[in-house]
């Protein structure tokens, strides 16, 4: 059908919304409640729109196209709509902006500057309630809440948790947990795809710069390690384009302020895959017992799984995940081959997760002292005024920086199974699969699904990201037959799309980086674990074998039942 978009002639289909129509043809139209592929709320309205021959404005998110529509995006009306909403969210909006985390990403200041907002026309309501700091992971200010929905929405709709919802009536509403209690004694995981989606500072992760900083001017032997997914998005918080690895930046910007060691968790990756293949092994070769296995890289699943489905704990993977094995290994193997006493040094890891701030605080779990996302190494970067663009780059520090391009493709959806099934073919057969890339488990689908046949046995393979998808083969009757191995990533598409990620303003992001990440694993001249030779030397001057006694209590872990008020 044919509409007019301010005075053009354009195409559009039956069923398609103002909005959908407008995003085709590149309008601008701002939006702070739309969620791209959900039912759409109109909660915001500030994308409303002019249609002409109708007296009131209409929600674009919301509004079917009909045929012979005029539309006009830009008229006064609209303009003076949407600067009057943006004014009012202010009204009752703390003016913090300065100390607020969000401030170089937050959407309604972007907002209120580009619609001139320049003076305050309401009378201000302050709403004084208590910001919740008691998760290691998420902070939650409700000042800061624009009531837009968006969180509640991703928790429950993406992630299947509904850990937060909309309480109390009127302008006494606010989003909050059950009972109005603290929420690290709800279900929450720690994934931290709220945060990703809040349009303003309302969530955040818990901030650990200034306890990284006191370490490092304490004079203690402070190491860092980082995270596969990590180099490939770190470049977005200094103008790189999406994708652009600046892994060797990353190395000089560490070293720069004062971190004596900086090692490639990609390494540890590798070493994770010579024990989870070697369960996977295992497991299949004793009668398929606790069948299938999942892996454990992932604390936000772990998590989710130690509280809504418990069954399934013996399913998982006994592996710690990649920097809790690394953190073990410094602060044994590498501490004594340097002869520094374990106390001295500190660990903190790189992640794209805000989800690693809990699990570090897991028992069994103390070798990593503090974890920070990729957004808080930007701000710490800034902060120690180093100049990251022009620095020389260097690579991680030996013998924890080689790494295979199979350890690297662990940050994206699919990429721990098909490093395992690399690792897992050769461990039977004593060769590697003559074609190592496995193209039906990457990209961005929340399921995917692969078979390999090792020496006649055919190994069935599912691929999930998003907890949100989990759930219907957890309740399938027959799934446990359907499926020998299962990786599963809390978060859409994997650790590149990271609680702790810099902020993506579309998808297109979210591709760029996934195919840095296969990009590297093809330039690498070592593609599986089992052939990086550093994990091989450990193996053969510390760690025995894998699945030996001194791997099981260095690098395997295992897990509990929690109720829903468990910390």
């Amino acid at each position: 059908m044919k509409v007019y978009v301010n005075g053009k002639e354009v195409e559009a289909k039956a069923g398609e919304t103002i909005l959908s129509v407008l995003k085709s043809q590149s309008v601008d139209v701002p939006t702070l409640c739309h969620m791209e592929g959900k039912i759409p709320s109109g909660a915001c309205r500030i994308c409303v729109v002019e249609i002409e021959g109708q007296a009131n404005l209409v929600p674009s998110c919301s509004y079917p196209i009909t045929e012979g529509m005029r539309i006009k995006t830009n008229s006064p009306r609209v303009i003076n709509a949407r600067k009057t909403i943006i004014e009012l969210l202010l009204s009752s909006h703390p003016d913090d902006c300065l100390y607020c985390d969000k401030q170089d990403s937050c959407e309604l200041l972007f907002l209120a500057r580009k619609y001139g907002v320049n003076e305050k026309r309401f009378v201000k309501t302050v709403r004084n309630l208590k910001p919740d700091f008691s998760s290691p992971s998420i902070i939650r200010d409700p000042n800061k809440c624009i009531l837009c929905g968006k969180c509640v929405r991703v928790c429950e709709e993406v992630q299947g948790i509904g850990c937060i919802d909309f309480i109390r009536r009127g302008f006494r509403s606010q989003v909050g947990c059950a009972f109005d209690s603290s929420i690290n004694v709800t279900s929450c995981v720690n994934c931290g795809q709220c945060v990703n989606i809040c349009p303003t500072g309302a969530l955040m992760e818990n901030n650990n710069i200034m306890m990284v900083k006191k370490a490092i001017e304490s004079g203690k032997y402070v190491v860092a390690q980082h995270a596969p997914a990590v180099s490939v998005s770190l470049g977005e918080e200094f103008g790189f384009p999406a994708g652009k690895d600046v892994d060797g930046l990353m190395v000089s910007a560490l070293k720069e302020m004062g971190f004596k060691a900086v090692f490639d968790t990609s390494f540890a990756a590798d070493l994770t895959i010579m024990e989870e293949a070697s369960e996977l092994v295992e497991r299949i070769k004793s009668g398929k017992k606790d069948m299938p296995m999942f892996t454990s890289c992932c604390p936000g699943w772990v998590k989710y799984v130690e509280t809504f489905c418990q069954d399934f704990i013996p399913n998982l993977s006994t592996c710690k995940s990649p920097h809790q094995m690394l953190g073990s290994i410094i602060k044994s193997y590498y501490a004594k081959k340097n002869k520094i006493d374990p106390k001295d040094i500190v660990v903190v890891s790189i992640m794209p997760c805000t989800a690693k701030k809990f699990e570090i605080r897991r028992e069994n779990m103390e070798d990593v002292d503090y974890s920070l996302t990729t957004r808080e190494l930007a701000r710490m970067i800034s902060v120690y005024g180093v100049d990251f663009k022009n620095l020389k780059p260097q690579k991680a520090d030996i013998p924890f920086g080689e790494r295979s391009g199979a350890g690297k493709i662990f940050g994206s959806s699919g990429g721990v199974c098909e490093a395992a099934l690399r690792t897992a073919y050769w461990l039977v057969t004593g060769k590697d699969l003559k074609k190592l890339d496995f193209e039906s488990v990457r990209g961005m689908e929340g399921v995917k699904k692969t078979e390999v046949d090792i020496n006649g046995i055919k190994i069935k393979v599912g691929v999930v990201s998003g907890l949100g998808n989990i759930k219907n083969i957890l309740e399938s009757p027959d799934f446990k037959n359907e499926f020998d191995f299962i990786e599963v990533m809390a978060c859409p598409g994997g650790c590149i799309n990271g609680g702790g990620q810099p902020f993506v303003k579309n998808k297109k992001t979210l591709a760029e980086r996934m195919k840095a990440l296969y990009e590297i694993d093809k330039s690498e001249n070592i593609r599986t674990s089992h052939s990086n030779s550093a994990v091989k030397f450990l193996y053969e001057d510390f760690l025995g074998k894998p699945l030996g006694e001194k791997s099981h209590h260095l690098l395997h872990t295992s897990y509990l039942k929690r109720s829903v008020a468990d910390k």
